[in-house]
């Protein structure tokens, strides 16, 4: 039976006012959690005028660096004489109250972009209602209009449009042009020369898979070029699964002194160590390096601390995981191969969104062992073949003559997989004692 039109009460406009108080709320009592929401969330997609203006005002605020808390936003609303209009600071500290923590804000933030999206709808609805009931206007000119009013929406709901060949055909003239000028190859260069020649340095947007069996000096090799990034001035992130902070900085220290690690492990350096320990400290203190070693972080959690780093002290220019399979991918997953395809995707599209180059050590399986020529490939990849599908470079570390006793072992890096670029073999120094890898040319050392 169809309803009579004039028994059924017109429907409430989408929203929730629940929601949008949980958002803001939840920014009050965590403002680290702004930058995950403001991702997709914006202004307009609040329904309360009041609720919108408060949003302005933390975007305004993050943006000129200020924290967000109950005294900055206040001040901020009253700035745009908006402050009186909302509630008072008494509205303000109301939001807190009613949010228990911010644990749920993404899905206070998806309600409140759900509920803007089909207000959206609902006005294209009425925009093509008017068209159609225009009958002195062209049919053919009205239908383009109602698909423009559809399409805005769902360029709202998925991201960037299409860029036409032109513009980007400028980008990169202007690219091209930019490093003609320059003796410097563009990118992040690790200093270990040969390596930075055959791919044209780390690119950002570009996932660099560093794979070896363990104890060949994965961890070793992100630190060696971490470092030498951020001695030319680079912005670097390295999150560290399996070691401690402190014990990546001692490699550091280690690399950048000559000292060896073990002795800073222990602490028993002699006299003659100890100035350049304390002077090594006084020169690292202004190096751009962030330490993160959150276990089983996922990729969502490190592309989050990113964007805050990137919002609170300027953008990365180098993002180092150590290592891959220590991940977990954030969603339920059907088997550990299916895993490891979710996180290697999710890295990749956090190299695109960040434009920074991505490195990300990798163990390999145990089929390297039982060969006779130990030299890895492709296949040695462990746990799944998406490693290989989704990295844009693969290097192998690969010692040819790993018993040896000496402190610097040869070393080759073995680029297997180079997306943009020649494939090939350089052969390096790596030493142990220091956990730097170093050029073999004498005196040019990374």
């Amino acid at each position: 039976m169809i309803p009579d039109p004039a028994t059924v009460s017109a429907p409430s406009v989408p929203h929730s006012r629940e929601a949008e108080e949980g958002v803001l709320g939840s920014v009050l009592i965590n403002p680290d959690v702004y930058v995950d929401l403001a991702a997709f969330l914006k202004a307009d997609d609040f329904y309360i005028h009041r609720h919108s203006w408060i949003w302005q005002a933390m975007v305004r605020l993050v943006e000129r660096k200020i924290p967000v808390d109950l005294l900055t936003l206040a001040e901020e609303l009253e700035r745009f004489g908006q402050l009186a209009e909302i509630g008072g600071p008494a509205y303000l500290t109301g939001l807190v109250n009613q949010v228990p923590s911010s644990l749920n804000a993404e899905a206070y933030a998806q309600i409140v972009a759900a509920h803007a999206t089909r207000r959206r709808m609902i006005q294209a609805a009425n925009q093509i209602a008017v068209l159609a009931y225009d009958e002195k206007q062209d049919v053919a000119e009205s239908t383009e209009q109602a698909v423009k009013a559809l399409e805005q929406i769902a360029m709202r709901t998925s991201g960037e449009a299409l860029v036409p060949l032109s513009h980007v055909l400028s980008e990169t003239y202007d690219r091209v042009d930019r490093s003609s000028r320059t003796v410097e190859l563009p990118g992040v260069c690790s200093g270990l020369q040969e390596l930075d020649l055959l791919l044209g340095n780390f690119q950002p947007g570009d996932v660099y898979v560093v794979a070896a069996r363990p104890g060949q000096g994965k961890t070793s090799f992100e630190s060696s070029v971490m470092l030498h990034a951020a001695q030319q001035r680079k912005r670097v992130a390295f999150f560290s699964l399996e070691m401690s902070t402190e014990k990546i900085t001692n490699r550091l220290i280690a690399q950048e002194t000559g000292i060896n690690v073990q002795l800073l492990n222990t602490g028993k350096l002699n006299d003659a160590q100890w100035p350049l320990f304390t002077s090594a400290v006084e020169r690292m203190e202004s190096l751009p390096i962030y330490l993160d070693d959150t276990p089983a972080i996922t990729p969502l959690h490190i592309l989050a601390k990113c964007r805050r780093l990137s919002m609170s002290s300027g953008p990365l220019d180098l993002v180092a995981v150590d290592y891959l399979q220590l991940m977990k991918p954030g969603t339920n997953a059907e088997n550990r191969t299916q895993e490891i395809g979710l996180i290697t995707r999710a890295l990749k599209t956090l190299a695109k969104e960040l434009h920074v180059p991505l490195l990300v050590a990798a163990q390999l399986n145990r089929e390297v062992e039982k060969r006779s020529d130990k030299r890895p490939q492709l296949s040695d990849l462990r746990e799944s073949g998406d490693i290989e599908a989704d990295a844009d470079v693969v290097i192998f570390l690969h010692q040819p003559d790993p018993q040896t006793n000496a402190d610097s072992i040869q070393t080759d890096l073995i680029v297997a997989k180079h997306r943009n670029g020649p494939t090939g073999t350089v052969s390096v120094l790596f030493n142990k004692t220091i956990t730097r890898f170093e050029n073999q040319i004498k005196g040019k050392q990374a």
